[in-house]
């Protein structure tokens, strides 16, 4: 009987070593906060919904959420992304940033009613290994 509970866990131990899946890494999150000039609010929110989220979504990005806020007497547009990993999201915005359709409408709209966004701040957020939430988007 000992032989056989030995048996039973040099298998079981083995076993879910060698055939667990790999632990998945946590994603990454990026937070942008973009400083829009007062008369372009309405126009930048448009083309933002209309077009830059379509394109970027052939490209990976997944939004989890948006948001204006005033600040400074600024008004700032912010999101927040979240990515695979770092590597997957230098990907994805070089894609993105290369799309011609996004180029044409970046100058069109550009050339109608000028600057669409005065600053970018741009930061990657790596989770704690304590946060409550790994993924914030659902599965």
């Amino acid at each position: 009987m000992k032989t056989v509970l030995i048996k039973f866990l040099f298998i079981f131990l083995f076993g879910n070593i060698i055939f667990a899946s790999p632990l998945k890494e946590p994603p990454i999150h990026q937070l942008r906060i973009y400083e829009i000039p007062k008369e372009n609010v309405k126009v930048f929110h448009e083309r933002f919904r209309d077009h830059a989220h379509r394109i970027m979504k052939k490209y990976g990005f997944k939004i989890v959420s948006t948001w204006e806020s005033s600040y400074e007497s600024k008004v700032e547009f912010i999101y927040l992304l979240e990515w695979k990993d770092e590597k997957a999201m230098k990907k994805s915005w070089a894609n993105f940033m290369e799309d011609q359709e996004w180029k044409d409408i970046k100058k069109q709209t550009g050339a109608l009613y000028g600057a669409f966004v005065e600053n970018i701040e741009d930061r990657t957020l790596i989770l704690t290994d304590y946060s409550p939430q790994k993924h914030l988007l659902e599965k």
